[in-house]
Formats: structure tokens, sequence, C-alpha cells
């Protein structure tokens, strides 16, 4: 059974179409990253998978239950760390925990899910002595309670710094192995390409792209680029190098040859550019990011509309 399936989701707020006609399936136990520029329908999508608002046309499922007619159940069975989350002040990081758990009639132990989040040598000082990702994981902390099948974290590691980030990161991996599904909306592509297994890319509303982060790779000519140190680079050497069979692009970046393979071995091309152009002194080879498909992926998806 799909844990997230979306079947022609389209919502408009007057004349502004939010998400347009969205297809899109997280399978049960998968970490899933929800990707796009701000404005992208990302949160809109999220509102919608939690019966926050509801959608102008489209069938949204979660757990199995549809998520407008169901959608207490789906809540239930939820655990949601929000993007623009608030924690009060004067309350430790226990009474925080003990507050929820009363809200929601669960019965769990409070220091047992701090220890989870990995702030119960805090529970005890208030939440407005803790840092950025102490807040965060304290938030988070709420949402794990019940054990929820589904975890939506919206911008989770947003001005985190990189050791909190990093512990993110471990908690969300841990969880996941607990059998928690996530789906993982952020901007923030170095944390996606590391924990997540699939990710999405919506654009305007659209689905531009969904497959691993090796899968997004292979679809496009940015699967890899080829850093070249040369005897001698100049301008001439680049329009040269761009005439080679299986080259996409080529540039000169901070002193180096930059140039991207496209449909052929990665030494042809290497073995031409020091054969036919110029010797080759030294090269690295750099796989593209996450963010080098994201931005290939976008804008792609704009010149298409345009």
């Amino acid at each position: 059974m799909a844990a997230i399936e979306i079947d022609g989701l389209t919502k408009r707020f007057g004349d502004v179409v939010a998400v347009d006609d969205l297809e899109l399936r997280v399978e049960e136990g998968e970490i899933f990253g929800f990707l796009g520029p701000n404005g992208a329908g990302k949160s809109t999508t999220i509102d919608i998978l939690l019966d926050f608002i509801r959608p102008t046309e489209g069938i949204v499922t979660v757990l199995g239950h549809d998520a407008q007619t169901e959608g207490e159940t789906v809540r239930r069975r939820t655990g949601v760390l929000p993007d623009g989350y608030h924690v009060y002040d004067r309350l430790t990081g226990r009474q925080h925990l003990e507050f929820a758990l009363e809200m929601k009639a669960v019965d769990e132990d409070p220091m047992a899910l701090l220890e989870r989040v990995r702030i119960a040598d805090a529970a005890d000082r208030k939440a407005g002595g803790y840092s950025k990702g102490m807040r965060q994981r304290l938030v988070l902390a709420m949402a794990l309670i019940g054990d929820p099948d589904l975890l939506v974290l919206d911008e989770p590691s947003t001005g985190l710094d990189p050791n909190g980030a990093r512990e993110m990161r471990e908690i969300i991996r841990a969880e996941n192995e607990r059998g928690t599904t996530v789906f993982f909306s952020s901007h923030v592509m170095e944390q996606v390409e590391a924990v997540c297994d699939r990710v999405a890319i919506i654009d305007q509303g659209r689905l531009v792209a969904v497959d691993t982060i090796d899968g997004l790779r292979d679809a496009t000519e940015t699967g890899e680029t080829l850093y070249v140190y040369t005897t001698e680079l100049t301008d001439e050497i680049v329009d040269r190098v761009l005439e080679l069979d299986g080259v996409g692009s080529a540039s000169i970046t901070e002193g180096r040859l930059r140039v991207t393979v496209d449909g052929v071995s990665k030494f042809a091309v290497l073995h031409a550019i020091d054969a036919d152009v110029v010797p080759i002194q030294d090269f690295t080879v750099v796989e593209s990011s996450l963010e080098d498909l994201f931005v290939r992926y976008t804008n792609d998806e704009q010149e298409v509309a345009e």
C-alpha cells in the first residue's frame, strides 16, 4: 500500500493555480524528498495532505484513507514538523511533551520521546534557552507522540548549523528504521541528497521529475562534470573542446577547463582533449549535486513554459 497517493490534484486560489494536476505516489517505508522553489506548491500540497485546506480537484489518499473525508484519522496517524513552528519560552522541554501528550490523550513517557530526539539532558530547561536545533528537535519529539506511521517534515533543517543538520538527519534515519515513512519537504539540497531514497521536483505547481537522485542524474546530461588542468587555457581552446563529440558544455572555471559529458565515456572525451586540443596535466570527475539537477529541471520546465 502507498503511504501517500495523489491523483490529479489541483488547487486554485482565485486566478492563481498553486498545484496543477499533480500525480505522485510515495511508498510505505520511504524517505521521500519533495523539492521546489519558493511558491512551487509544496506547502499547499502538504496542507491538502493534512486536510488543512481542500483541493479544487483530485483525490489524495494518505495511509489508505481519503485525506478529505477521513482527515482526522490521517492526522492521528501522522506526525508533523511544520515550517514556522513555535515553542513556549517559559515551558520546559518536559512540560511541552506533557502538554502535548495530554492534548492527544496518549500515555507515553515524555523522557523517552526526548531521548529519541537527543535532548533528554535538557528536559527541565526552559525552551526559551534552547538553540535553534534543540527547539526543532523538541517540536519533532511532539510530532513523534503516538508512534505515527507517517512523518511530514516541512523544512526540518532550515537555519541549522552543520552539526544540527547532521543530528536531524540521523534522527530521521532512526525513525525510518523504526518503520515510519518520511515525507520531507525542503530546499536545502545537501540535506535531501544525504537522507532521501527518492525525490520529486515540483515547479509552478507541476511535477517535473520524480526518481532516485542517481536516476535523475542518468536522465540528464549533467551526470558528470570534468575539471581539467591543461598546459594552457584560452577561449580558443574552449571553442575547440566544444566541437568534440560528447561534450555538452565547456567553460573556464577558476583556472580549469570545466566540461560536461553527454552520451559518451568521460575517458573518450579526456583522450580527445589531450590528443586533439591541448595536453592534459590532471583532471577530476565530479558527479552533479542535487542542486545542479534541481536547477536543470526547473530551468528546463520554465523554458518549455515560455
